[in-house]
This record gives C-alpha cells, sequence and structure tokens, in this order.
C-alpha cells in the first residue's frame, strides 16, 4: 500500500463515529459478523480456524503481534463503512480535501524559471472536484502513481497557479519523495 493510499485511509478512520473493538475477542467477533464463518476470517488473517476459534472463547487472550496487526487492519478496514461514504461524499460534492505534506515538487517552467526539485512543506486546500477524482480513482484501484498525480494536478492548480491567475507556463507538476502526508476530508 502505497503512501496516499494509507493516508486516505487514515482520513476515514479519523471521522469514525464509535471506536472499533478494542480487544481480541471483540475485534473476532467482529469479523466473524462481518465475514460470515471462522473460516473466512482465518483465511483473512493468515491463521488456522482453530486459532479463531479460541480466540473467539477467549481462549487466547493475545495474537502475535503480526497477526494482531493483520486483525486490526482488517476490523478497521471494514467498520463504519457508512459513515466513510458519508464523509467521501461530503468531500467530494462541497468540502474538498485538504492536503499536508512534506514532499519534493518539481515541475517543468519557461526559460529562465527556478524548475529544480525541492522540498516543500505544504498544506493545501483542494476543491471538491479534485477530492471526487482521488476518491474515484482509489475505488477503481489506482496505483500510487496515479493518485501521486491526481494531487500534484491539483497542488499546480491551486497552490502553484492560483487558479490561473500566476504562472500560466507551469506545467507537468511532480509529486515525489514524500516525506509524510496526510489528509483531512
Amino acid at each position: 500500500m502505497g503512501e496516499i493510499e494509507e493516508a486516505l485511509d487514515r482520513a476515514g478512520h479519523q471521522h469514525f463515529t464509535k471506536a472499533p473493538p478494542k480487544t481480541l475477542k471483540g475485534q473476532i467477533g467482529f469479523l466473524i459478523r462481518r465475514l460470515g464463518s471462522a473460516k473466512a476470517v482465518a483465511a483473512e488473517i493468515g491463521v488456522t480456524t482453530d486459532s479463531v476459534n479460541r480466540y473467539r472463547r477467549d481462549a487466547r487472550k493475545h495474537a502475535r503481534p503480526d497477526v494482531a496487526a493483520r486483525i486490526h487492519s482488517a476490523v478497521t478496514s471494514r467498520w463504519q463503512p457508512q459513515v466513510r461514504r458519508r464523509r467521501q461524499q461530503q468531500a467530494a460534492t462541497t468540502g474538498g480535501i485538504t492536503v499536508e505534506t512534506r514532499a519534493r515538487f518539481g515541475y517543468t517552467a519557461p526559460i529562465g524559471t527556478s524548475d529544480d526539485n525541492r522540498l516543500r512543506r505544504l498544506t493545501v486546500h483542494l476543491p471538491p472536484a479534485y477530492a471526487q477524482r482521488l476518491f474515484d480513482a482509489h475505488n477503481a484501484g489506482a496505483d500510487d502513481q496515479e493518485l501521486r498525480g491526481i494531487i500534484a494536478d491539483g497542488f499546480k492548480d491551486v497552490y502553484f497557479q492560483d487558479s490561473g491567475t500566476r504562472a500560466i507556463g507551469l506545467s507537468d507538476v511532480q509529486l515525489t519523495d514524500i516525506d509524510y502526508l496526510n489528509l483531512d476530508c
């Protein structure tokens, strides 16, 4: 999973109205209800069906760290999907999305201007159209490079060109070497 996909997942988790289960027994119970059987949960998290049943009965109170991380990931990815969808819909229609990042930006510009890649720390609010493009691409299974391109296009339009009022000759903004990236819907 790339940096932008992780940031989209974190942004979705920020708006949960209720916290997901914290205990191992509670998490396994939730997964069994969602996936339908202990066998399906076992296949999802990479353990045996017997292990899943032990977790469910509370015979094992703690999972190995790698298994616990997979369980946590499986639970949070399925927790409150309607809340996440509603938040994405709001961002894509009226609210837009705020991107905070520290990354290297480069661009193609007319001769005589500085087009060298440089590390920048930016917080930019992108309009709903870019949020819609980002969510649509993410839901369609786009790779991290495509998602970076959408965010770079948004930065080009909103930050570098100020919605068409400056840097008109600027084209092909590139987002590379992401140090960190946070999204807020």
